[in-house]
This record gives structure tokens, sequence and C-alpha cells, in this order.
């Protein structure tokens, strides 16, 4: 029988390994995955590559993993906002790297090592820094810059809910960065609100089918609540 539902947090951050790459879905506090954060942060897996959208707010979530000084590189599109103070001070530091990605690049990327595309072109990033020490090509009259896809060791999604085979239903602007991430890494964790039987879902709505996710954890909606308020 097919059970990816496992009994806690810990239990779903298990085995997660030095030097991983891990992508972290969300898009700032819309999406991540805050209890699966606290859960590779409670384990000791160093020296970690992490790709996600931006490098942190506060004190909690990714900018909790990066204080713990296990975290060796990040990959992001918007690394510096007012309260991202423990990425500044690492960065500047000398004591985290920091691949700066353009949104769409970052998402593509992802994409295309779930879909087992080599290496595609794009225009964004032409011209700049971004693009300095890649190979660039003329195709109908426009400048193209060649990316490589993004895989991942782990991949750590938050959804509204999800059956027993690992089917999820996000929720709303929760639906960012998730779906793609999960289908681009070798291990993929999803934390939910709601576990339902088999069949409850509509087939309509559930936008990551379970053959992607290797393990689901519930998590309290309370605390999503009190760490709004805080």
């Amino acid at each position: 029988m097919i059970n990816k539902i496992v009994d806690s947090v810990a239990a779903a951050c298990t085995g997660i390994a030095d030097g991983a790459t891990i992508l972290m879905g969300g898009f700032g506090g819309s999406g991540q995955p805050h209890e699966l954060i606290d859960g590779l942060i409670a384990g000791s897996a160093r020296d970690l590559t992490i790709v996600c959208n931006n490098a942190g707010n506060g004190e909690t979530g990714i900018a909790a993993l990066l204080k713990t000084g296990r975290v060796r590189k990040i990959l992001c599109s918007f690394p510096r906002q007012a309260d991202s103070h423990v990425f500044d001070g690492l960065y500047r530091s000398g004591k985290l790297e920091l691949e700066l990605v353009p949104q769409g690049n970052l998402a593509e990327r992802i994409r295309a090592a779930g879909a087992g595309i080599g290496a595609f072109f794009t225009p964004t990033g032409f011209g700049t820094e971004l693009a300095k020490g890649k190979e660039t090509r003329m195709i109908n009259g426009r400048q193209y810059v060649l990316e490589y896809p993004i895989h991942a060791d782990v991949a750590l999604v938050k959804a509204e809910r999800a059956d027993r085979w690992g089917n999820l239903v996000y929720r709303k602007a929760g639906r960012n960065f998730g779906p793609v991430m999960a289908t681009a890494a070798k291990l993929t964790i999803a934390q939910v609100f709601d576990l339902v039987t088999l069949g409850e879902l509509d087939p309509e709505l559930v936008v990551t089918p379970g053959i992607y996710v290797k393990r689901v954890v519930r998590v309290d909606r309370q605390s999503e609540r009190g760490r709004k308020a805080a």
C-alpha cells in the first residue's frame, strides 16, 4: 500500500545529507515551508546550497537557517530587503556565496530540470554582469544567454492538502515555486495543513501529482497563524 505520510517534521527531514542542494518554495512568506525549514535547522546537515526566491526575512525561516552558518551558497532572485540583515551580514563578511538569478530564469531553470531539458537560451540578463562568462547566441536578430537547469537533491514545498499518495493541492499564491520545484529534486517533501482520503481531492485541482512527492507531513494551521501574528 502506498502511503507517503510521515508522523513528524523530524521524520520528514531525515536523511538530508551534508552538501545537499535544496529547493525551497515560497514567494516571501507565501508558500514558504516554515516547519520543514525548522526541521532542517534541527538536523545537522551543513555545507548546503539553497535555491529560493529570496534570502529570508528577520530571524525566521530561511534567515534562521542562514544564521546557523550551515549554508554555503544561495541562489535567489531577491536577496536584500529592509529586514534581510542576516543574509546581508553573512554575504558582506564573505561567509555566504550568492548566485543572483532573475526570477523568470530561476523558475525556468528549475522547470527545465524537471522536464529533462539540457539547457535553454533566454534574452534575460544579456549584456549585464549576470551573463558574464556564459555562452551567448544571436537568434532571429536578438541576443540570448545560455542557461542550465538547476537540479536538486531535496525540495521542500508547502501545500494546502494532500492524500496518502502525495497528490498536492495548493492555496492561491502559495502555488508559486512549489509545483516546478517538486519535479526537479530527487526527494520532494511536502508540508500540508490537511490530509484527506484517496478520492477526496478533485483531480482537476491537483497541481502536483504524487509521483513527484516522496514524503508528506501534516502541520498545525495554528502555528501558521501564530507566525503571521508575530
